[in-house]
This record gives structure tokens, sequence and C-alpha cells, in this order.
């Protein structure tokens, strides 16, 4: 009987756990369920050791597990690092990255495509590729009712993404003139701390010609881009 209670016990946990690593962003599940399978088999060579099924060698082969599961998290952070050095190596695309209290948008510069993330509110740590139409207009709401700035943001990546199927209702509100630093100034327009004037013109003509409306361009964009070229140069 206690074998059977501690059965279903276990049991129990796994499929909490389980379901919530299900709701977590696609991006992050692997890791999860890696570590989920780790902490498992942690926990049936401990159990099996302390039956008396295994002799030293399930000893040791626990500690290298305990081991490997302490040191887990410090290696998913090494590899995003990884690959991100391995891509700049390869000449990765450059991109402008507009940020907002809800969203972090990018704009590939070679294909002027979007892409973001979600940084607060229910969807948070959501790749806007990995969410379907339903979990984008609940996104949309959120930002309706909470920031009118991201919600800008998103009728753009809507608008290219869904080919002008965005939603009727959507707001043509103009982004605010919020304050912008040298550093922002500089994200939006995909540029590095030393660029120059020219620099700053040649990298403004190019986003502009990527938002044209024809490729699914975004006024809220273009307003932001029109305002970081005008912050670095001066006028």
């Amino acid at each position: 009987m206690p074998r059977l209670m501690l059965l279903l016990a276990v049991g129990a946990v796994a499929y909490i756990l389980l379901r919530r690593v299900a709701a977590m962003p696609p991006h992050l599940r692997r890791g999860e369920y890696f570590k989920l399978g780790l902490g498992a088999a942690v926990v049936v060579v401990i159990l099996l050791t302390l039956a008396g099924k295994m002799h030293w060698v399930g000893a040791a082969i626990t500690g290298f597990l305990v081991f490997a599961r302490q040191s887990l998290p410090l290696l998913l952070r090494l590899f995003p690092m990884l690959s991100s050095l391995r891509s700049q190596g390869a000449g990765a695309a450059q991109q402008s990255t507009v940020t907002t209290r809800i969203l972090r948008m990018h704009l590939d510069h070679e294909t002027g495509a979007l892409s973001g993330e979600v940084l607060e509110g229910p969807h948070k740590d959501w790749r806007l590729e990995e969410m379907d139409r339903e979990q984008l207009d609940s996104l949309r709401e959120y930002c309706e009712n909470e920031d009118p700035e991201s919600l800008q943001l998103l009728e753009g990546y809507l608008e290219q993404r869904f080919q002008g199927e965005a939603r009727e209702d959507a707001t043509q509100k103009p982004p605010p003139n919020g304050a912008m630093n040298r550093k922002e100034a500089l994200e939006i327009l995909g540029l590095d701390d030393d660029a120059d004037e020219g620099a700053i013109v040649d990298a403004h003509r190019k986003l502009m010609q990527k938002l044209h409306p024809d490729r699914g361009g975004s006024d809220y964009l273009a307003a932001k881009i029109n305002q970081a070229k005008d912050f670095l140069i001066g006028k």
C-alpha cells in the first residue's frame, strides 16, 4: 500500500510538471523536458540504490546525474551564447530592434521580416512566430488595454504576417513622441555606436524602403525610424 501511494504521488507530480511545461513557449520546452527527464532518472537511480538493487556503480551514476542536474542551467545559458557567437562569425543578418513595455520587435534588414517576443503579460516569453491567431488576438487585446505603443507595434506585425487580414478595428493612432536616447536610436537603426551621419542616413533610407506598404510596412515602425534618425543627426 505505501508503495502504491508513493507511485501515485510521483505520477501526480509528474503530470503537473508536464502540464506546466506544455504551457510554456515552444522554444523553452526542450530544455525543460530535458531537465524533467534528468530529474526522473535521478529519482529512479536513488530509489533503486536505497532498495539495494544497485551497487556502488548506481551510487556513482546518481552522483553524476545530480552534478549534471546542477550544471544544466549553466549549460543551457551557454548554448545560446555559443550559438550567437557562431552566428556572428558566419555574418549574421543585421537587424533593427524596437522595444516597448510589452513587446520587443526585430526588423531583418535583408528580408524586411518582422519577429519579436513578449516581455510581459499572460504570454510573457512567447515569440510572436510561435503564437497562433487566437493567441495573437488575445495579446492584441492585452496591448490595447495596457499600452497603446505596444499595440501599434503589434499591428505592424499582424499586418505583415496575415497579409492585410489584421482585425478591422485596428487603431491607427500616431505613436507617442516619447524621449529617445542614443542607445535606443542606434538599436532601431541597427547601427553601432561609432556610426557617422552618412551611415545613419543610409540605414534610414534602406529601412524605409523595407517598410513600404507593399511589403507589409508598419506606420509605427516608420515613425520610430524617422525619430531615431532625427535624434542621431540632431534635427
